[in-house]
């Protein structure tokens, strides 16, 4: 396979991503209890709004069309937000865990956008290159806004008491389970690093 085809590959991705965020930054601002958290997901819903347009202009100048790959590692990362939406954390905890997913979220951006990038410039495509720069400093910027806000929150978080654990949900529970499986699939490796 060619890098440019490997560039349209991660260029779908990122536009599925977008495309996904467009949907869940809503669900996030709405569900922060945190105004400046609210206002900072609804401007960067605006944001990736643009975004997935200089992505489009994108695929314009290539002559691809922009839909073809779904992106799984955006759906699992948003599901991590939703999940921590859902939980019954009271007072500031509640927003540190939307902090940590918007976070995840953000650096996952980065990195697709930074690895976009590097093909670009192999690639002598500087109209893209500059394109693609545009949206990686804003997702950069967005992740630093994220983590300012959210330092005063955490703060208060970390001076809240513990809860009583309640019981698990099935959710929970099965992610307990996938965590067990996980640690098991990876004990090997482990003691071979060990040794």
């Amino acid at each position: 396979m060619a890098l440019k085809d490997v560039l349209i590959d991660e260029l779908r991705d990122l536009y599925s991503a977008e495309n996904q965020l467009v949907k869940s930054l809503p669900k996030l601002a709405k569900g922060s209890r945190n105004p400046e958290l609210k206002a900072l997901f609804t401007a960067h819903l605006e944001e990736t709004k643009c975004q997935v347009l200089r992505l489009k202009q994108v695929f314009e100048i290539l002559g691809k069309k922009p839909t073809g790959e779904h992106c799984n590692g955006m759906e699992g990362v948003i599901e991590e937000g939703a999940d921590a939406l859902e939980k019954g954390e009271e007072g500031a905890s509640f927003d540190s865990g939307i902090i940590g997913a918007a976070l995840r979220t953000e650096h996952y951006e980065i990195a697709g956008y930074t690895a976009a990038i590097a093909m670009t410039k192999v690639l002598g495509l500087d109209d893209v290159t500059g394109l693609l720069t545009e949206t990686l400093d804003e997702e950069t910027g967005a992740a630093a806004k994220i983590l300012a806000a959210g330092q005063p929150i955490l703060e208060a978080a970390a001076g809240e008491p513990e809860e009583e654990e309640s019981p698990k949900t099935g959710k929970e529970k099965y992610s307990e389970k996938k965590s067990k499986e996980d640690e098991k699939k990876a004990a090997s490796a482990l003691r071979q690093r060990a040794s």
